[in-house]
């Protein structure tokens, strides 16, 4: 009893002393100069204040449980020599820092932070800036990254790194960024259950969000715009894609999604706006399309075969070249309740659903995608001929790829 008694003291002791205890203050001016000291003194949930200045420090190891917080946004400057920060500790939280001058490697993945087999980390408030990788998470779970700023300088694929890249890291919310000028601004591979939100990721070189073998993840309310090839959607199943927009992702080879090798996901009330191609669909099925608005691109839709048991309900297409392209008479996808602004029919009974149905896929977008070069005639009176020969009599479009209820006015 007396045993138990002591112990229950000296536990209370320790924690009385670590709730009065003041945190490590670090300065050019102050006993602990450098931020790798500072973490060297510290002992578990120790917070790290990290005054204003700039500090040239690279490998910093955080191997504790610790919170570093910046005041004025201190520069921490890697001078190229290589990686900046590793995190390898449960409970870390990084806060209010300008991290510069990641080192360049064409073997070796430096980032300005790297969190490798982590739980429970925050960070947050960080500008990063002169990066090769930006915040890079592997094999961590149960992590935020918010509120952070990465600016990059991508000019080549093989010399530049992704912005926020996740590696096999499971249970992790990515929300509240600013990326840009990276390789992909977002990343992820093996990384189930993630929560993408609210991102604005913008002039990447290559993807404004790239992701392969990635399940059960959840993008809500994001920003690619301008971005080299758009979004690339790959191998993965359980997708939710809501509230998004894809916009400004120009190119012959450019789209605002690519979806290849997806099923059972859900892609609803996103904008894609002047795009090549809206969505650049194979090899995906059972996906539910409703909601969305396809504007002003190339091609709102592109199906290039192997797709089945998808349906694209209160979607609004206006003004693309062509709303939907389809290479395979094949079709089991489900056309309906769209509105269509090409959609010439008429509405006798006033109940808003258009009496004849509407035909999506024109005889020129197939010539096209046939002869690409044929597109120079897309505003030709040749064009016009042509579809309005396939609707009278269809040979080549496929004959049951109908909206048997195109919408009157536009989805709201």
């Amino acid at each position: 009893m007396r045993y138990q008694s002591l112990l229950n003291f000296t536990f209370l002791l320790f924690v009385t002393a670590h709730l009065w205890a003041k945190p490590i203050v670090i300065c050019e001016s102050c006993e602990i100069k450098s931020i790798s000291e500072g973490i060297d003194r510290a002992i578990d949930f120790d917070t790290l204040i990290v005054k204003k200045g700039t500090y040239k420090e690279f490998n910093i190891l955080v191997d504790k449980p610790l919170t570093l917080i910046g005041e004025g946004y201190p520069i921490i400057d890697g001078e190229k020599k290589g990686e900046i920060m590793r995190i390898v500790s449960d409970g870390v939280t990084i806060d209010g820092f300008f991290i510069i001058n990641v080192g360049t490697s064409y073997t070796t993945d430096y980032a300005a932070i790297r969190v490798v087999k982590s739980e429970n980390f925050l960070i947050q408030n960080v500008v990063l800036e002169k990066l090769f990788f930006g915040i890079y998470l592997e094999k961590s779970n149960y992590g935020k990254v918010y509120h952070n700023k990465i600016i990059g300088d991508a000019k080549d694929e093989y010399n530049s790194g992704n912005g926020i890249q996740l590696w096999y890291s499971h249970h992790v919310e990515v929300s509240n960024n600013i990326v840009q000028g990276a390789r992909d601004g977002i990343y992820l591979e093996f990384s189930d259950n993630i929560t993408i939100d609210n991102n604005k990721s913008t002039n990447n070189l290559r993807y404004g969000l790239h992701f392969m073998f990635s399940d059960d993840d959840v993008y809500t309310n994001n920003l690619f715009e301008n971005n080299g090839a758009g979004v690339a959607v790959m191998f993965s199943k359980g997708i939710i894609m809501k509230g998004n927009t894809f916009r400004k992702n120009w190119g012959t080879a450019s789209f605002g999604v690519l979806l290849k090798e997806i099923n059972d996901a859900e892609i609803s009330n996103n904008t894609f706006e002047e795009n090549t191609i809206g969505i650049n669909i194979e090899g995906s099925n059972r996906i539910n399309y409703k909601g969305n608005n396809f504007i002003n691109n190339g091609w709102g839709i592109k199906v290039l075969g192997a797709c089945y048991a998808n349906a694209f309900t209160g979607n609004n297409f206006l003004y693309n070249s062509f709303d939907i392209s389809y290479d395979s008479k094949l079709n089991d996808n489900v056309f309906d309740g769209n509105y269509w602004s090409g959609y010439t029919g008429y509405d006798l009974d006033k109940n808003g659903i258009g009496d004849v149905p509407y035909r999506p896929v024109k005889l020129f977008s197939y010539i096209v995608n046939k002869t690409p070069e044929a597109i120079v005639l897309l505003r030709s009176l040749f064009m016009d001929i042509i579809d309005f020969s396939e609707k009278v009599s269809p040979v080549f479009t496929p004959d049951n790829l109908l909206d048997i209820n195109p919408l009157m006015t536009k989805v709201q």
